[in-house]
């Protein structure tokens, strides 16, 4: 077993010592110790370290300088319940450079008070990757192995702790997604988590017009995604995917830290309750898809200006 302590201050090399020598009595046990810095001073770190028998630290981060960039900066979704918005919080308040994909990050970070000079509008990597690889991507036999053809089905994915470890909720979930299973295929590539879920739910077995298939390759799934009449997810990213695709996306969920795609984009936010997810898939059925148009910057551009503004540093 390998555990990482990770301190840097006063407090922490006092408590860290009796652990690091208990450790030595357990040979099962691989020690590793990250000193952080935050106390560098030889009284207030070296000399701890000497006399209360610590071992030197395998990384030592004092003074490194090191700087921090987040890529897909000031995305907010504005609930503090789901684990990734406390993460992008935290993240930009640390950063030194931040990079946004869409308008309302750079919004949103100049709202929390972050300093202009650390704020870069760069645009989506995903999108990058996306239109770097559709070509490939449409040499895929993945509709045929599926039985489907383009423009005929839909595609779902579901992944969030709200959605699928709640079993009143992927009930009402899938009761919709059996609904639009009579009119047209469902393919479903599920992760065996969420499997796990139904089963224990008790909802797979009563929702047969759903095609439930492991997990595809990005390729894969983007020849199908791309092919969909429309796409039914709890993903962040497919709702950009979609977006530049120009595929219909029901988003099973009350909100989005990626505006951009309701605002310029064919993505709608229905929640998980079966009338609204059936009532926006019938007017997308009956042609009611709103026109799309490309957010600022997703042009497959964005690393090359990330790589500008660290290169000009």
């Amino acid at each position: 077993m390998k555990i990482v302590f990770v301190a840097g201050a006063r407090p922490n090399f006092i408590k860290i010592a009796p652990l690091m020598e208990a450790i030595k009595r357990r040979p099962a046990i691989e020690p590793m110790m990250v000193h952080t810095g935050q106390h560098y001073h030889e009284t207030m770190s070296d000399l701890f370290f000497r006399q209360l028998g610590i071992p030197e630290p395998d990384v030592n981060l004092a003074k490194m300088g090191i700087k921090l960039i987040h890529v897909e900066a000031g995305l907010r979704s504005f609930d503090r319940s789901m684990p990734e918005e406390i993460n992008r919080i935290l993240t930009d308040s640390i950063s030194d450079l931040l990079f946004c994909s869409e308008q309302s990050g750079v919004d949103n970070l100049r709202r929390e008070g972050i300093p202009e000079t650390k704020i870069h509008f760069v645009g989506n990597v995903m999108i990058d990757t996306l239109l770097r690889h559709q070509e490939k991507a449409e040499a895929s036999n993945i509709l045929p192995e599926l039985g489907v053809r383009s423009g005929t089905y839909a595609v779902v994915t579901l992944h969030r702790p709200s959605n699928v470890d709640n079993a009143a909720v992927l009930s009402r979930i899938f009761s919709a997604l059996g609904e639009i299973g009579r009119d047209m295929p469902v393919v479903f590539p599920i992760h065996p988590r969420t499997r796990q879920r139904l089963a224990a739910a008790g909802v797979e077995g009563n929702h047969s017009p759903i095609k439930l298939i492991d997990p595809l390759g990005y390729l894969d799934f983007l020849k199908l995604m791309s092919s969909a009449r429309l796409v039914l997810t709890d993903s962040g990213g497919i709702q950009e995917e979609t977006t530049i695709l120009k595929v219909p996306c029901l988003t099973l969920r009350e909100n989005t830290e990626r505006p951009s795609t309701v605002e310029m984009g064919c993505n709608r936010l229905v929640g998980t309750e079966p009338n609204r997810i059936l009532a926006a898939y019938q007017e997308i059925r009956n042609g009611g898809q709103r026109p799309a148009k490309t957010p600022p910057l997703w042009d497959g551009h964005a690393a090359e200006r990330i790589v500008n503004v660290i290169n000009s540093l």
